[in-house]
C-alpha cells in the first residue's frame, strides 16, 4: 500500500495537519519539528505530492527558468551552461525543481511566460538575460508575479530583484590592462546592442578610451551575435578597412571566431580578449586572456534571491558579483 502523510505523522509523533505544515515549510513550526518529520518522510520514502501540495499551501516548489536560445545553441555556450549548475545548486539545496523553457526571440519568450503564469506551474521566474525595453520583464512587472534577472535592469532597478556583475568596470580594466601595455587602436566586437549587458560592456570600453585620451572611432566597434561566426565575420569586416593592434570581445565564443580570423589573416601581433573565461579559452593557441564573471555565481544568488523573498526570509533585492581578469602569457597570435 503506498504510504500516506497519516503513516508519517505517527512515526514522527505528530498530527498529520503538522506534517502539511512542514511540507509547506511553514514559518511557525520549528527546525526540530521539520527535522524529524523530514526523517519520518525520508525512511517511509514518501514523495508528497506535488499538485496536492500546491494546492494545500499554493507552492509549486517549481521556478521557471527562461533560456534566450534556441534548442541548436543553448548547450554551445558555456556561459548558460554554467549558470543552470548555479541555479540547480541552490534550488535543489532549497528543495525546489527548475522547469527550463527555452526560445530564442522575445515574442515567443513573452507567450511561453503567459503559459506559465495562467498554469500556475511556478512560483517563481528566473530571466538569464535582459533587453532594452525588455517585454518579459514588463510582462512578468504587470502580472505582478515574482522574478529575477541575470543582469542590470536600466528602469526600476531598485523595484526588481536582480544578480549581477559591474560589467561596465570589467570591460574598463580589460581595456585599461591593453593601453598599459602600449595597444592604441583597440577594436569591439560585442553581441546584439539590445542586451543590456552588451551596452554596459561598451559603456566601459568608451569610458577606458577617454580616461587616456584615447579617439573613439565608432567604425571600430561591431555588434552582432553571441557566436563564434559573428566573431569571425567581424573580425574579418573590421581588418577588411583598419589596423587595429588589439580586440576586446563581450564572450569568449566571439573570441574563438576572431582568433580563427586573425591567424587567417596572419595578424599576429593583434592582442585578443575574451568574456565569461570559459574552460576553452586557456586551451586555445594561443590562449585567450578572459574575464571570469562567476557565472555558476551568479546562478546560484539569482536562485538564492528569489527563494528567500519568496520565503519572505531576505529584504535584499539585488546581488553583486565579482569579477577577475585572467591574464594568460600571451593573447596575440603565434
Amino acid at each position: 500500500m503506498p504510504v500516506t502523510i497519516k503513516d508519517v505523522a505517527k512515526m514522527a509523533g505528530v498530527s498529520p495537519s503538522t506534517v502539511s505544515r512542514v511540507i509547506a515549510d511553514h514559518p511557525k513550526i520549528s527546525q526540530a519539528t521539520k527535522d524529524r518529520v523530514t526523517k519520518a518522510m525520508e525512511a517511509l520514502e514518501y514523495r508528497p505530492n506535488a499538485i496536492a501540495r500546491s494546492l494545500a499551501n499554493q507552492s509549486t516548489k517549481t521556478l521557471g527558468l527562461l533560456l534566450p536560445n534556441s534548442d541548436e545553441d543553448l548547450l554551445q555556450n558555456p556561459f548558460y551552461v554554467q549558470v543552470m549548475r548555479g541555479i540547480s545548486r541552490y534550488a535543489q539545496k532549497a528543495g525546489y525543481y527548475i522547469l527550463y523553457s527555452y526560445t530564442d526571440h522575445e515574442e515567443q519568450e513573452v507567450k511561453m511566460l503567459d503559459e506559465l503564469l495562467h498554469s500556475k506551474w511556478v512560483d517563481g521566474v528566473i530571466l538569464t538575460t535582459i533587453r532594452e525595453n525588455d517585454r518579459c520583464v514588463e510582462f512578468l512587472r504587470a502580472k505582478q508575479h515574482p522574478f529575477v534577472v541575470i543582469g542590470t535592469p536600466e528602469e526600476h532597478i531598485d523595484e526588481i530583484l536582480w544578480v549581477d556583475n559591474n560589467n561596465s568596470n570589467a570591460m574598463y580594466e580589460v581595456v585599461a590592462s591593453l593601453i598599459d601595455k602600449g595597444h592604441k587602436r583597440i577594436g569591439f566586437v560585442g553581441g546584439p546592442h539590445e542586451f543590456a549587458v552588451t551596452r554596459y560592456r561598451l559603456r566601459g570600453y568608451q569610458k577606458a578610451l577617454a580616461h587616456y585620451g584615447i579617439e573613439y572611432h565608432p567604425e571600430w566597434v561591431i555588434e552582432k551575435d553571441y557566436t563564434e561566426k559573428a566573431g569571425y565575420q567581424a573580425a574579418k569586416t573590421l581588418f577588411a578597412h583598419e589596423d587595429l593592434d588589439a580586440v576586446v570581445t563581450t564572450d569568449d565564443l566571439i573570441a574563438f571566431g576572431v582568433q580563427k580570423a586573425l591567424k587567417e589573416m596572419g595578424k599576429n601581433q593583434v592582442a585578443l580578449t575574451g568574456f565569461n573565461n570559459t574552460i576553452l579559452a586557456e586551451y586555445k593557441s594561443p590562449a585567450i586572456s578572459s574575464v571570469d564573471i562567476k557565472a555558476e555565481a551568479l546562478g546560484y544568488e539569482a536562485a538564492k534571491l528569489l527563494i528567500t523573498n519568496l520565503r519572505k526570509q531576505s529584504q535584499v533585492r539585488h546581488c553583486l558579483i565579482d569579477t577577475e581578469f585572467v591574464e594568460r602569457a600571451s593573447s596575440c597570435i603565434k
